[in-house]
């Protein structure tokens, strides 16, 4: 069991938590603080109370027990307690570690997943260049001809994000750098790190770490295409519903009126929800073609079902937007199979709660 997670230290999370979600930031700093002070190290602090209380805090607005403006205000807290413990806890001087740069992938906002490993790699005395959440590739790339790290840590803790990781991945190892990929966007055990050809992958930012205390990872292979990794793409099944994303969730939307009446009586916000969550299974659907793998949509909805069902909508009211998008695919032989297979998977196995597929740490 690691230090702070024993039953002497508890108290320090529960502090956290509480100062967390009513945004008492003097009282977070104060019990992360308080921790360091028990003799905790500055790196169990990160990834034993500051992680977990902020996994916790996703939790709980999935339950419906934080609001949207909740769950913003006690990650800030976090997210400031971080910034405070780095300037108390001064990185020792760089013994020859070299460069690492820390980035989320493009489009990806959840940044706290990086910003822990950037502070782990600094406590261990890596010069670190921790760029922060959405960071297009043109400009990572831009930046590593600058800086020549030794390697590149990307984060992307949502898995609709992975053909942006895996531009940016090979983007990356065309200029000879060696890429260390992380967060929950990648697979419970990091199948779609290889599938998509990063040079390495962990689960955690300890992990991380420790991969790259063993040794500097391999020069990558010589320059490729992400056609290269997933010959499937030639389809174009993935092409052609990432483009037509909008057209697709208009028809659902206009269609879904007559096979789920309740739409009808919909508040204008309630609608508004109901067209962001087609929108979100269109996006999944899409990363499903991309990789070729339906569990990431069967993941996603299960996910959504248990969410919907936390604020009293019926899970059920997925299953015609599941037909109907069928439907205006009926072109597309992949994306049929995986929508049909959802379909099947939310009648018959209810709204049991997968493992969070969208967001993390």
């Amino acid at each position: 069991m690691s230090l702070i997670t024993t039953a002497s230290c508890e108290h320090r999370i529960d502090l956290l938590w509480e100062a967390a979600c009513h945004g008492d930031e003097q009282a977070a700093i104060d019990a992360v603080f308080g921790a360091l002070e028990d003799g905790i190290p500055a790196e169990r602090v990160l990834l034993d109370l500051i992680a977990p209380v902020q996994r916790k805090v996703g939790e709980e607005w999935a339950a419906n027990r934080l609001t949207v403006a909740q769950e913003h205000a006690a990650s800030a807290v976090n997210d400031r307690v971080i910034a405070a413990l780095s300037r108390r806890c001064a990185a020792p001087a760089s013994a020859g570690r070299g460069t690492a740069v820390v980035a989320c992938v493009d489009g990806e906002w959840h940044g706290l997943p990086a910003r822990l490993l950037a502070e782990v790699l600094a406590l261990r005395g890596w010069t670190v260049d921790y760029l922060g959440a959405q960071v297009p590739t043109s400009h990572l790339v831009s930046w590593i001809h600058q800086r020549g790290p030794q390697v590149v840590a990307l984060s992307s803790s949502i898995a609709t994000r992975l053909p942006a990781a895996h531009a940016a991945i090979t983007a990356v190892q065309a200029t000879g750098t060696p890429v260390l990929v992380g967060g929950a966007a990648f697979g419970r055990d990091g199948q779609y790190a290889r599938l998509l050809g990063a040079d390495a992958w962990a689960p955690d930012a300890s992990s991380a770490a420790d991969r790259l205390d063993e040794g500097p990872l391999a020069l990558p292979a010589p320059a490729h295409q992400p056609l290269d990794d997933l010959p499937h793409l030639i389809d174009q099944e993935y092409t052609l519903v990432s483009r037509t994303r909008s057209t697709l969730v208009r028809a659902v939307m206009d269609a879904l009126a007559d096979r789920f009446p309740a739409l009808r009586d919909y508040t204008a916000a309630q609608f508004e929800h109901t067209a962001e969550d087609i929108a979100h299974i269109v996006d999944f659907l899409a990363t499903a073609l991309y990789t070729d793998d339906p569990e990431l949509l069967n993941d996603f909805l299960a996910w959504t079902a248990g969410i919907l069902t936390a604020r009293g909508v019926p899970a059920h009211s997925l299953v015609p937007a599941l037909h109907i998008l069928s439907e205006q695919l009926k072109d597309f032989p992949r994306a049929i199979l995986m929508l049909d297979q959802a379909a099947n998977r939310l009648t018959g196995a209810g709204t049991v709660i997968a493992s969070d597929s969208r967001t993390a740490v």
